[in-house]
């Protein structure tokens, strides 16, 4: 389909369209709204549904629907909306429907800000409704990979019957970038589960109500097994510099990109600093930063939150070596000079020499610190 230049949002509503979409409903709210206007202009002409909902209760209650009846079907929105679908998808958990649902975080808790922020990383990753159960979560950190990892989403979706969570912070949500257009995609797969009318075959029936005990208690024993496979099949991540690395960033997101800057000069001017991407937030890459612990020296995790992705690299990496944190709250972008500023003050602390006996220069392109 050739290249073209589209903002992040727009990449993810045509991912969606050219992996099969065609059941769309949401409801406006900043930094998403360019999805639903994308869509609003393009299902029509793909012989897809487009419904402007009443409330975000209402987009999620249709995207079951959508789901029960076999399509391929979304939902797109931001913080506030994402809370108020939650009960929705533990719905869809507990019945088995595939759907992907994405939230381009802004600032909170509350109404917050309509700025980039990563602070629904634990909403997402913990599963934010009732219930035992996992989403995967795909994080991209550009806006072709925004395509891509949407296009995947439905895949998994339909792979493992549960939905799937986009969860792209507002600063890829909003910024344009060149995106190769693949030529096509996989068709969706049969569905025979659905309901669609029982012509010629026994009805079905999708439900989340067991009210026997042993029954609620083997179907969630069912779903701890799927949950498992996703862990041992569907880990991703992106790794740089990590053979030798005496250092580890850890960062998702936009933040990954402007850490890849400043890891980069650290590894011009000599420092073995690497850089570990997860991908997918759930599952969350634990095993390589495990095996990093063993050898690395320092953590750092950089995002634009409290520090929720920290915990779970202080679970990965437990005793063996220490975790800092740089960060931004509120809308506010994270700058090379930050994170040089973070891992300057390791490499002191924790003595590490460059090969080329130098200190570190943090100010990436600027006057050195």
């Amino acid at each position: 389909m050739g290249r073209r230049l589209m903002k992040g949002n727009e990449a993810i509503a045509e991912g969606a369209i050219l992996a099969g979409c065609r059941a769309y409903f949401g409801y406006p709210i900043t930094p998403q709204n360019e999805i639903l206007e994308y869509m609003a202009r393009r299902m029509p002409q793909v012989g897809g549904v487009f419904l402007q909902t009443e409330s975000e209760l209402a987009a999620i209650s249709m995207v079951l629907g959508a789901a029960a009846g076999g399509h391929r079907t979304m939902t797109s929105t931001s913080s506030p909306g994402f809370s108020l679908q939650q009960e929705g998808i533990s719905y869809m958990v507990g019945s088995e429907l595939p759907a992907v649902t994405v939230n381009v975080m802004r600032g909170g808790p509350g109404l917050g800000g309509i700025l980039g922020s990563q602070a629904d990383y634990s909403q997402a990753v913990k599963g934010g409704g009732h219930g035992d159960y996992h989403l995967l979560v795909l994080a991209p950190a550009s806006v072709q990979e925004a395509m891509e990892l949407t296009m995947l989403a439905f895949e998994l979706a339909d792979k493992y019957l549960n939905p799937v969570i986009i969860l792209v912070d507002g600063y890829i949500g909003q910024v344009m970038e060149p995106v190769e257009l693949p030529a096509h995609a996989p068709p969706p797969p049969d569905k025979p589960w659905a309901i669609t009318g029982a012509q010629g075959r026994p009805k079905n029936i999708i439900r989340s109500l067991r009210l026997q005990p042993e029954e609620l208690e083997a179907h969630n024993l069912h779903l701890a097994e799927k949950f498992a496979a996703m862990q041992a099949a569907e880990t991703r991540y992106q790794a740089a510099y990590l053979e030798d690395a005496e250092i580890v960033v850890v960062a998702y997101g936009s933040v990954s990109r402007v850490a890849q800057t400043v890891v980069d000069n650290a590894r011009r001017q000599g420092f073995p600093v690497g850089l570990l991407r997860p991908i997918t937030l759930w599952p969350f890459p634990s095993i390589p930063l495990e095996s990093l612990a063993s050898r690395a020296r320092a953590f750092l995790v950089a995002e634009l939150s409290l520090g929720q992705m920290m915990e779970d690299v202080r679970l990965a990496v437990g005793r063996q070596a220490p975790v800092h944190l740089v960060r931004r709250l509120g809308g506010m972008p994270l700058s090379t000079e930050e994170i040089g500023q973070a891992l300057a003050g390791i490499i002191q602390e924790m003595g590490v020499k460059s090969q080329k006996a130098t200190a570190l220069s943090y100010s990436v392109g600027g006057a050195e610190a």
